[in-house]
């Protein structure tokens, strides 16, 4: 897989294009800012974006979601969760347990409510990557007081989905910069205080 981070706004959010070659098919994920760099990196690429993922709801994380889908044509897919919480467009919610193929590479969706009550991590085994939105961060987690959120799903979502993986897994996170699993567990004490 590659992978192509873009950065946006005051939060200084995190955007991806994920693809395999050039001229290939693409997933965008989490276009939070500045549609215009998505489209020129797509179009240097060649590229086919086949959907726009959305890790939670919040702007963010998907204020460009509908400029993209509608001039690509390719559907806005968020955890259906967090859809009374969004105000755009979304074409195909997400549940958690979905897998979407990016020519030939599996790309996993996992239900990782906390930060939001839809909140998603799109995970690729073949890769050893997941884009986590503000679930989890290389050395703290996301805040759960905004509406939807819960300190309880957090932790429970942190146990079963993300305490799984290997250290070789490398997170990337909605804020910030990437980071291996075994950095997290080296160096996030609140994810640690929440998996004990």
């Amino acid at each position: 897989m590659k992978i192509e981070r873009f950065i946006g706004g005051n939060l200084e959010a995190n955007g991806f294009v994920i693809y395999r070659h050039d001229g290939g098919d693409a997933l965008i994920i989490d276009p939070g800012y500045s549609h215009k760099r998505f489209t020129a990196f797509l179009k240097a690429h060649s590229l086919r974006p086949i959907a726009i993922l959305l890790t939670h709801h919040h702007h963010d994380h998907s204020d460009e979601a509908d400029v993209l889908a509608n001039e690509w044509d390719c559907p806005v897919r968020l955890g259906i969760r967090d859809i009374p919480y969004y105000k755009g467009r979304v074409d195909a919610p997400l549940e958690g347990g979905e897998c979407i193929d990016l020519d030939g590479e599996t790309i996993q969706v996992f239900a990782t409510p906390g930060h939001t009550a839809g909140g998603l991590c799109f995970y690729s085994e073949q890769s050893k990557v997941s884009f986590t939105g503000d679930t989890i961060f290389n050395v703290d987690l996301g805040y759960t007081h905004f509406p939807g959120g819960s300190a309880a799903e957090m932790r429970e979502s942190l146990r079963s989905v993300i305490n799984a993986w290997g250290n070789d897994i490398t997170i990337y996170p909605g804020h910030g910069d990437p980071a291996t699993m075994k950095y997290v567990r080296a160096s996030n004490q609140e994810f640690l205080d929440m998996v004990r």
